[in-house]
């Protein structure tokens, strides 16, 4: 089995005419010329970006013709140093200058609401809504460093006041709407804004989903906040009784001006603060730079996504998940990005790749659990829509197995680049995803991305190839995190990335690196399962079990048991099917073949839900936690709480 996982098959490979017509081919090019070099290929040019590390963000910085002042030498500074490096420390930057580059003819901004509503905003439609907001944040007196939070859908709002905030050198900082009170409060409430942006409600599954009293408790628990903004969805009479609630469009009117003033910043000077799931406990407040968020998307959007200007950009996700962040970038290289909000099934299974079809996207990104559960019901799209202009899918939050890989070309579209994606919101960015130079092989993310030096170490920190272990990075980026909010001598920061291996990062995810230089990501880390004493990765284990028709998905975890850790699964079948001995022989066969026999879970056990984080990502350290009578640090981070109930008293687990 472990010679099938790593030599993978092609499945897909670029055209010369695409791989030469890609930015990506383009920048390598205008490197081979300005350097007097021959690099001819992916791998080549990414071995540059790693030994000739001031040079490659030097070029990224030209070749976007970013907006601002490089400074002086050194244009990293100190060159190697995890935490601390400084890129273009004697640089002036400001993140919405660079995103509000784009001509004023054209489309910034396409917004759609499920069913409901479509709206596009032009370039100069974002350019005069975020003057006027950002007049309106100068005079309530917003400066450099103040929080402006934004409790919204993925909705156009959200962009321009994230770019009015930026202007000004604020801080933003957004929590979607599905988020209850506690979740809101558990972020927000850390943090202190100034202003907070939010709305009457949203639209999901067909309905319409008020927030309004949510909104009012929100602001009562946030002291700090001066004025709230309302930019109405669904279009209800709220009435707040409190002068501090102020329209989104009477902003609009009273404050409207020609003139954005931007203020400049050092590129170590905060944009963001985003926040880590919270499983583990409070969320985590991550602050993010100014201009390390500019050249980390310049590179994965411009480069690795084929991002340009004119192209079509979507990423389905939520003001909660850190590909928002990511997918708005896409204004840095005057693209029109996408935005839609609602169920992905809603009215039915193909919404989004109509959505896509009918929009003439090119790049196109989701989790990798929408790819299952669509692979789940066969559900057909290659027959139903062209997909003509799309040349990229992309896909995280979780592991895209084998499988899913298999769907996509045989039931969405054959002439497609693969893109699965690892990172997070740690870095707001990726750590290894696709490119458009190589070729897509089953079940493996391409290679590293460009500027990362990727390894996979043991706990000797040894680097590995072939066998599994932690994904690292052993160099600096610019888009590490520049600190945690609140966080006293750095210490959760250290603990967080640098505490198993001295000045290298350490992501927490378990990996192998392929003998094609791809990667395979099996979980995280400190979910992997040691059931004696062997490491397992859990994403090895939903592989086999998402293959079995009655399953629709799992959740696995290592009980402690007798002195010894052993593996439980729970499932989630299909409507009017049972757990018989018939099907649990089945499973156990399956993962026995299919991983080997040391994956085959002890117990299996069917339960009406699986707990999930509101990304989407399958919460194995909830029910563990749970399961062993530990307190459930951050229930607030998950979407649907309410199932863990099931888990307390489940009787399998005391036999």
């Amino acid at each position: 089995m472990e010679n099938d996982i790593i030599s993978n098959p092609v499945i897909w490979s670029p055209s010369d005419e695409r791989v030469k017509s890609s930015q990506m081919y383009k920048f390598m090019k205008n490197i081979n010329e300005r350097y007097n070099i021959n690099l001819d290929g992916f791998a080549k040019l990414h071995n540059w970006s790693i030994e000739n590390k001031s040079d490659f963000w030097l070029s990224i910085w030209d070749f976007f013709n970013i907006k601002g002042s490089k400074g002086t030498e050194p244009y990293i500074d100190p060159i190697n140093e995890m935490p601390g490096s400084k890129f273009f420390p004697n640089g002036k930057v400001n993140y919405a200058e660079n995103m509000l580059s784009g001509d004023d003819l054209g489309s910034a901004i396409v917004f759609k609401s499920e069913d409901k509503i479509r709206k596009e905003v032009t370039w100069i439609q974002l350019k005069v809504q975020v003057a006027a907001l950002a007049n309106f944040l100068k005079k309530q007196g917003i400066v450099k460093g103040d929080r402006v939070a934004a409790y919204m859908p993925n909705m156009p709002e959200t962009v321009i006041m994230m770019l009015a905030t930026s202007s000004l050198g604020a801080i933003f900082s957004s929590a979607s709407p599905d988020f209850g009170v506690d979740g809101v409060l558990d972020r927000f409430g850390q943090i202190e804004p100034k202003i907070l942006l939010t709305t009457d409600g949203y639209w999901y599954n067909g309905k319409e989903i008020n927030i309004t009293k949510k909104v009012i408790e929100v602001v009562e628990a946030l002291p700090t906040l001066q004025k709230i903004i309302i930019a109405p969805l669904l279009g209800i009479e709220t009435g707040y009784n409190n002068d501090k609630f102020v329209k989104y469009n009477d902003i609009q009117n009273q404050y409207k001006t020609n003139e954005i003033l931007f203020k400049p910043l050092a590129l170590s000077d905060p944009l963001y603060i985003m926040f880590s799931s919270g499983t583990t406990g409070k969320p985590k407040c991550i602050v993010h730079s100014n201009g390390g968020i500019l050249l980390k998307h310049l590179v994965e959007m411009g480069l690795h996504s084929n991002a340009k200007k004119e192209s079509r950009v979507f990423y389905f996700t939520t003001c909660g998940w850190m590909m928002w962040n990511w997918l708005v970038s896409g204004l840095l290289l005057k693209s029109t990005i996408y935005l839609y909000d609602g169920s992905p099934f809603y009215p039915n299974a193909e919404v989004l790749w109509n959505f896509v079809d009918s929009e003439k996207i090119n790049f196109m990104g989701v989790s990798a659990k929408y790819i299952d559960a669509l692979s789940k019901e066969n559900i057909n799209i290659i027959d139903k829509y062209k997909l003509k202009n799309l040349e990229i899918i992309g896909s995280t939050g979780s592991p895209l197995i084998h499988e899913s890989f298999d769907y996509i070309y045989s039931y969405i579209k054959k002439d497609i680049c693969v893109a699965s994606l690892s990172g997070g919101t740690d870095i707001v960015g990726c750590f290894v995803g696709g490119n458009p130079m190589s070729v897509v092989r089953r079940g493996e993310i391409q290679g590293p991305i460009l500027g990362m030096d990727i390894h996979v170490y043991n706990d000797n920190a040894k680097s590995l190839k072939n066998e599994k272990g932690e994904l690292v990075c052993v160099n600096s980026f610019p888009s590490m995190p520049l600190f945690f909010w609140n966080d006293n001598n750095n210490e959760k920061y250290y603990d967080a990335y640098f505490n198993k291996y001295e000045n290298v990062w350490c992501h927490g995810d378990y990996i192998l690196k392929t003998e094609n230089d791809g990667f395979i990501i099996f979980g995280r880390s400190d979910a992997t399962l040691n059931p004696g004493g062997v490491r397992i990765g859990t994403a090895e284990i939903y592989r086999q079990v998402e293959q079995i028709d009655e399953v629709l998905e799992g959740l696995v975890i290592g009980q402690i048991w007798k002195g010894d850790t052993r593996v439980v699964l729970f499932v989630r079948l299909n409507e009017n099917t049972n757990l018989t001995e018939e099907l649990m022989d089945q499973i156990k066969t399956k993962i026995r073949t299919g991983a080997s026999p040391r994956h085959v879970p002890a117990k299996i056990i069917s339960v009406k839900d699986i707990p999930r984080t509101k990304s989407g990502k399958i919460a194995e350290l909830a029910v563990r936690d749970l399961i062993h009578n530990k307190p459930i640090n951050n229930i607030t981070a998950l979407a649907n709480p309410e199932c863990l109930e099931e888990y307390k008293n489940i009787k399998e687990l005391s036999a």
